[in-house]
């Protein structure tokens, strides 16, 4: 169920303005419109990490504890800086990593002290100084993204000792302004298989952007739990008495993360052991960082863990249009025919308004003019679904066709090459409408634009599958972002991105991180449809006249022209 929530996602600006995320379980139905949380990349060069000052000479309580909310930009040496704002006794307990609270600025904070800071201190006397500020959004302990509106405040108890004025009572966490955060604070990935065991499925969280992130990424997946609507989905090869043995994970010379486990490790099974250094890997390979492989070790002793093979999806070939006459995959200006889809495509007796092509090119789901759906490929045209009002078909890697009205969303389907609809339980129970579904590469995930109270959301459930592959029902939803305008087309950019086109002020592309931030812009003129790709550089973006357009840049290129139509590819 879709829970009332007072925790609001409002507002989505155009152009380069980003999107915030909720990751509360429900959607709001009613209440005021707020701006969106300005999230999105920065401007400067995002390697670049911004230093605090430390405790100018003489500094007032006011200024103290302005100066220790600023130094929660430097996470380095575990927050060095904001500890020097600290009492020693206060330093040695205070506990940044609990959460981060997002506000609009930090010219916006207002401190209050309860002292006349004209008045010369004496040694012993105290402080109480409240800091009020307009948070946006915020950070668990997990790293998991929220939005969170509203005025909000803290604390702080300073004490003037030794000739100078130090921070002896503070809540744990840190602030930090919106415009700094994505500077701070970067998305990971963490990695965890599906139901099958054969496929990896990411789970974003955000971390300070610090030397020893390989450590809180392997203490977040070894430890930590998948967030709670992913979690019906997805499945961890560490088990649950298994630990880190300690707070670091050093890596050598040559790039190997030596991951010391405590001694439960010893009664594992190798093929547990190489789910959990493939998970493991997969989840640092995701982050970026420069780590060859890891080695599990207990007492110093190396364990024997080998890796398990995982489903590879076929290597991207060029986007999948319709042109003159022709169907298939373009390569330069060339369209190469997909064998057993492309000829029975071209044999439809009426026109064509949707094609997703699965992932081994077998079939490709077609919605004919009629709205009715239908299944393309080895000598077949089968009506899959010929309800009214259904939304693009979207295929999953199993093989399933999902579709749904667009005025009845409880009614998803996901029908199988037998042509046997599987009826989907808890799918949007709360929703009146929806414009837009699509399920992930891997098969776990769906994205949906719905309607709910009379406002549009895009969201994401997990699917939950039986032993035999067969999906049954959708998990909790998740809220990512509000919509001010209708959506176009729906599309994953990658494992953990989608993208959206919508009717804001102007056509809009918007990228969504699942579990994170959004940015949007302005899209090509005349934009109708959408083609995903495994990243964002790889979208692709259909004109009314038949255009092309794919990303030069920070720029809009047309790449052919006289396209009837834009194919999607399953999971993409």
């Amino acid at each position: 169920m879709i829970r009332r929530t007072p925790r609001i996602l409002r507002g989505l600006a155009v152009a380069t303005v980003a999107l915030m995320l909720t990751a509360c379980t429900g959607l709001p139905t009613s209440g005021d419109a707020q701006p969106g949380l300005a999230l999105g990349a920065s401007p400067e060069d995002p390697d670049f990490l911004p230093l605090a000052s430390g405790p100018a000479d003489g500094a007032a309580p006011a200024s103290i504890v302005e100066g220790f909310m600023e130094a929660a930009i430097t996470p380095a040496d575990n927050w060095d800086t904001a500890r020097k704002f600290l009492t020693p006794d206060l330093a040695s307990t205070w506990r940044p990593n609990t959460g981060v609270s997002i506000d609009v600025s930090a010219s916006t904070r207002v401190f209050t002290s309860s002292v006349d800071e004209t008045d010369e201190p004496s040694a012993g006397d105290t402080a109480d100084v409240r800091v009020t500020f307009d948070q946006l959004a915020s950070v668990d302990a997990t790293g998991a993204y929220s939005e969170s509106f509203g005025a909000s405040n803290s604390a702080f108890v300073v004490v003037f000792d030794e000739g100078q004025w130090r921070i002896s009572e503070a809540p744990d966490g840190v602030v930090i302004d919106q415009s700094r955060f994505s500077r701070v604070y970067d998305d990971f990935a963490l990695q965890y298989y599906d139901q099958t065991w054969e496929r990896l499925v990411p789970d974003v969280r955000w971390f300070p952007r610090r030397a020893t992130v390989a450590t809180t990424i392997a203490q977040s997946l070894i430890g930590g739990a998948p967030s709670p609507w992913l979690d019906p989905a997805v499945q961890s090869a560490f088990p649950q008495g298994v630990q880190l043995a300690r707070d670091a994970v050093p890596i050598d010379s040559d790039q190997v993360a030596d991951v010391a486990l405590n001694r439960d490790a010893l009664s594992l099974d190798p093929k547990t052991l190489a789910r959990m250094r493939t998970q493991l890997q997969t989840t640092f390979a995701a982050a970026g960082l420069q780590i060859s492989q890891v080695r599990f070790t207990v007492d110093g002793r190396a364990l024997e863990a080998g890796v398990v093979k995982l489903v590879e999806d076929p290597a991207e070939a060029g986007s999948i249009v319709l042109r003159d006459g022709e169907f298939g995959t373009l390569v330069g200006s060339e369209i190469t025919p997909i064998a057993g889809v492309t000829e029975e495509i071209l044999a439809a007796t009426q026109p064509i308004s949707a094609i997703d092509v699965a992932l081994d090119n077998s079939r490709a789901a077609v919605q004919l003019a009629d709205g009715h759906v239908y299944l393309a490929g080895e000598g077949q045209f089968d009506e899959l679904d010929k309800r009214a009002n259904l939304v693009r078909p979207s295929m999953d890697p199993y093989g399933y066709t999902w579709s749904v009205p667009s005025n009845a969303p409880s009614a998803l389907q996901a029908i199988g090459s037998e042509v046997a609809p599987n009826a989907i339980s808890g799918a949007w129970p709360d929703a009146s409408a929806v414009s837009a579904i699509r399920v992930s590469v891997d098969g776990a995930r769906i994205a949906a634009v719905v309607v709910v109270g009379g406002e549009r959301w895009i969201v994401v459930s997990s699917v939950i599958r039986d032993e035999t592959g067969v999906p049954t029902e959708l998990g909790p939803i998740e809220p990512l972002a509000q919509l001010s305008g209708a959506a176009t087309a729906l599309v994953w950019l990658g494992p953990d991105r989608l993208g959206v086109l919508a009717d804001l002020e102007d056509r809009t592309v918007i990228t969504q991180i699942v579990g994170g931030t959004g940015t949007s812009e302005v899209a090509p003129t005349e934009a109708v449809s959408l083609a995903g790709a495994r990243t964002a550089s790889g979208l692709r973006v259909l004109g009314a006249g038949g255009a092309v357009f794919a990303r030069t840049g920070s720029a809009w290129s047309e790449s052919i022209s006289g396209v009837a139509l834009l194919a999607t590819r399953a999971g993409h």
